[in-house]
């Protein structure tokens, strides 16, 4: 089911959050996890990265958790950077965790979709964001996007007329 969400619910949760679980992260460069959470830091967000497959290492300067339960401290948002059928464990285990955790959010990744994750975090009282990457919304509703020329005009094939 595609669902829609207003550009005001999305900045009201973007500029609630803090800190950010990301679920997936990658330590190569070329994964989209990778620039997702480069880009956040830029922008002031904690991201901690959750990968079992490199527990202890570091990405970005942020050390490697297991799981959400082995990550330190409060985060506000899980960011799903699984496939849509992984993201129902991810979102068991947050709802497990929210209170505890603080967690506020799910946030499932550009073509990660799950109805029935999504309406057990709504049950638990989280919010849930489907099929979108915050890098992406933080960058069009912040008016970054037309700085590389998309949808602005400044960028274009036509010849410049004299």
């Amino acid at each position: 089911m595609t669902e829609t969400y207003s550009n005001a619910d999305t900045l009201r949760i973007l500029r609630s959050v803090k800190t950010i679980a990301m679920v997936g992260a990658s330590a190569k460069w070329q994964r989209p996890s990778y620039f997702v959470m480069k880009y956040m830091q830029a922008k002031g967000y904690r991201v901690i990265p959750v990968n079992p497959g490199l527990a202890g290492q570091e990405i970005l300067g942020e050390t490697v958790y297991g799981s959400l339960a082995d990550v330190p401290g409060p985060y506000e948002m899980v960011d799903v950077f699984r496939n849509s059928e992984a993201a129902l464990g991810v979102t068991q285990e947050t709802v497990a965790l929210a209170e505890e955790k603080g967690i506020e959010v799910v946030w499932m990744q550009l073509g990660v979709m799950n109805d029935e994750a999504a309406a057990l975090a709504r049950g638990a009282g989280l919010e849930v964001v489907m099929d979108r990457c915050p890098k992406i919304e933080f960058g069009r509703l912040n008016a970054e996007l037309s700085w590389g020329g998309f949808d602005s005009g400044v960028i274009s094939a036509r010849r410049r007329r004299v």
